[in-house]
C-alpha cells in the first residue's frame, strides 16, 4: 500500500531539461520518494528548449483541453506526458501554443526577464493544481521548486476558496540557486486581481521582483528546503525568522532525501503512514 500522495511542481527535471544542480535534485528526489512506497505526481512546464520527439512526449487528452482564464483571456491548458524508464517516473508537461511556443525563453539575449513572464508563471501554477483536480488525484503534500512555480501558493488558496479538493494538502517549497535581475511586468497586480487576488495576496506581490515572489512563497509554504549552498543568504535569513520547519542544505544526497521525506512525514502526520 502507498504511503502517502506526493506532488512535485518543478520548474525542470533532467533529462527533459538542462542538467544544473536543480534539475538534477528534480529527478531524483521524486525517485527517491517512490522508492520509499509514496506515490507520486511530477509537473513541470514545456519550455521550447524541450525536445518532444527526442523525449517521446505525448498528450494526455483526456487531461488536455480545459480553459484557463488569464488576464480575461481564455487559455488552452494542454497536457504532455514523458517518461524516465530507468527510474520508473512519469513527468507531466505543462503547454500552451501561445506561453510556451511564441514566447519562447524566460530571458531575452541580454539575460533579462521577459514581460510574458508574468502570465506564464500565473497559467503554470493554476495549470499545474487543475491538472492534478481533473486526475481526481489528492495530494497530501505538494513539494515545490524555482521561481517559475512561485504562484503555486496562490492558486492553492484560491481554489480552496472555490473547492475543498486541496483542503488539508501541506506545501513545501525549494529555495534554490536561481535569482535573477529585474522584475515582473507592471500589470501583475492588475493580472492577480482578475484572478481573484485579494488585498492581503497584493500586499506580498507588490513591485514583484525575485526576492518578493520567493518571499510570498516562503511566507505560505509549510516546511522550507534549502537545497543548495549558494541560495539568497536574504532569503535563507527570511525562512529561519518565519518558519519552523526549515531544513538546510545536506551534501550527501541519500542523507539530504532521507531528511526531506522525515519533513513530510512531520508536516503530514500519520497521512504518511496510511
Amino acid at each position: 500500500m502507498a504511503k502517502g500522495r506526493i506532488l512535485y511542481i518543478n520548474q525542470g527535471v533532467m533529462p527533459f531539461s538542462e542538467e544544473t544542480e536543480a534539475t538534477v535534485m528534480n529527478r531524483y528526489l521524486p525517485q527517491y520518494t517512490q522508492e520509499l512506497g509514496r506515490e507520486i505526481r511530477v509537473f513541470v512546464p514545456r519550455f521550447t528548449d524541450i525536445n518532444e520527439r527526442k523525449h517521446q512526449l505525448h498528450e494526455v487528452i483526456r487531461l488536455s483541453g480545459m480553459n484557463l482564464i488569464v488576464n480575461n483571456c481564455d487559455h488552452q491548458l494542454i497536457i504532455k506526458v514523458g517518461s524516465i524508464p530507468t527510474a520508473r517516473l512519469q513527468v507531466y508537461f505543462i503547454d500552451n501554443e501561445e506561453y510556451f511556443v511564441k514566447y519562447g525563453d524566460t530571458f531575452d539575449d541580454k539575460g533579462v526577464l521577459k514581460p510574458s513572464n508574468d502570465e506564464r508563471i500565473l497559467f503554470f501554477g493554476r495549470g499545474a493544481l487543475e491538472a492534478v483536480r481533473k486526475l481526481a488525484w489528492q495530494p497530501h503534500l505538494i513539494h515545490f521548486s524555482g521561481w517559475f512555480s512561485g504562484m503555486v501558493p496562490f492558486y492553492l488558496r484560491r481554489i480552496n476558496k472555490e473547492n475543498a479538493f486541496f483542503s488539508g494538502t501541506r506545501t513545501v517549497l525549494s529555495l534554490e540557486a536561481d535569482g535573477f535581475e529585474g522584475k515582473f511586468s507592471e500589470e501583475m497586480e492588475r493580472k492577480m486581481r482578475a484572478d481573484g487576488a485579494t488585498a492581503k495576496d497584493l500586499r506580498l506581490y507588490q513591485n514583484l521582483d525575485y526576492p518578493t515572489l520567493m518571499k510570498a512563497a516562503i511566507t505560505y509554504a509549510n516546511g522550507i528546503v534549502i537545497s543548495s549552498p549558494n541560495v539568497d543568504p536574504e532569503l535563507v535569513q527570511f525562512a529561519k525568522e518565519n518558519k519552523r520547519h526549515v531544513l538546510d542544505y545536506v551534501p550527501d544526497r541519500t542523507e539530504f532525501f532521507t531528511k526531506i521525506n522525515k519533513m513530510y512525514e512531520t508536516l503530514c502526520g500519520s497521512a504518511l503512514n496510511n
